[in-house]
């Protein structure tokens, strides 16, 4: 295993090492796959079943929501605003939306109990699953059910790099570990398709979050950046960053976007209208239409077969979804 890859591997242990003690407790001995030893998996689906036992339901008077934070949790928090309000008419109960700042929060909220229902960004969602008992079942989709986006590597538009092979001896910025298109699939992708090896042949620098990279190129502080082109397409939209300044010079096949559930043992009346909410959400009109303009509802997924490719991406990059 490369240096960066095992540098990456301690880190995705320390992002739920915090969380591992005030966790679930230890599920009795059954089949669970890749999941922590805190959850059960006897339908085989790959995501925590319900508890067996009722008494083991939470069924909170205010359900906290949050959404992954790949850019300024304060602008989303107003798109989702509508949503929350929908869901609160169809559960009957106050939801309140919890801007995280990163996927190692927002996971670690879930797994301690503090976070009934997400959306975890294509990459975390793994470990969502693994580490926090999430269980995911919906995505945003256009019309026709489709749905995805890509992994882009961006350069400023006046850089003499013309392709990948360029980026060498150069300084490339990711996003975060648990990122799909901002660490995992460009790493595996750089290394298998151009023989590129982050810390070997360029610098690998990490962002934070994907808004950070693109405005980071915009502005020539990193000399590329890999992405997911539906984040930098809403800034474009919004004016945040001036497209002409950036230049693609690689774009990957098409990967599942933010995957959006519940954790495992919420009550399951309660998880039915959560479900309800989401697929009877209507998007005409609102905030939530107008920022993510490509979409038009959110269209129901399941982890096992959606996320296959991601899993792949994992195994091939030696990632193990290690939750303690």
């Amino acid at each position: 295993m490369s240096r960066p890859t095992n540098i990456i591997a301690g880190i995705l242990t320390a992002l739920v090492v915090g969380a591992v003690t005030s966790g679930p407790s230890l599920a009795q001995d059954c089949p669970r796959g890749d999941l922590d030893k805190a959850y059960c998996d006897r339908d085989g689906d790959l995501v925590a079943d319900a508890p067996t036992d009722p008494k083991q339901f939470i069924n909170p008077s205010t359900l906290i929501f949050s959404y992954t934070p790949v850019e300024d949790p304060a602008v989303y928090s107003k798109v989702w605003d509508d949503f929350i309000k929908h869901m609160e008419k169809v559960t009957g109960k106050k939801v309140v939306f919890f801007p995280v700042q990163s996927n190692a929060a927002e996971i670690e909220a879930m797994r301690s109990g503090r976070l009934h229902i997400a959306g975890f960004n294509t990459g975390s969602n793994p470990i969502a699953v693994n580490c926090a008992g999430f269980v995911p079942f919906a995505i945003m989709a256009g019309k026709d059910g489709t749905f995805g986006y890509e992994m882009e590597i961006i350069v400023p538009a006046d850089s003499p790099i013309k392709t990948p092979a360029d980026i060498k001896g150069k300084k490339l910025a990711f996003t975060a570990p648990t990122s799909n298109s901002g660490f995992k699939a460009p790493s595996a992708l750089l290394e298998s398709e151009f023989g590129l090896k982050a810390e070997r042949d360029f610098t690998p620098v990490f962002s934070g979050k994907h808004d950070n990279s693109v405005i980071g190129v915009a502005n020539k502080d990193y000399d590329a950046a890999a992405i997911a082109n539906e984040v930098m397409f809403r800034m474009f939209e919004r004016k945040v960053v001036d497209k002409a300044k950036i230049r693609t010079i690689y774009k990957s096949a098409t990967f599942p976007t933010t995957g959006y559930g519940h954790v495992y043992n919420l009550d399951p009346a309660v998880a039915a209208k959560v479900k309800e909410a989401f697929f009877s959400y209507n998007w005409e009109g609102t905030p939530h239409k107008a920022e993510f303009k490509e979409q038009d509802k959110f269209s129901p997924i399941t982890y096992k077969k959606d996320w296959e490719v991601i899993r792949k991406i994992d195994a091939a990059t030696g990632v193990k979804y290690t939750c303690k």
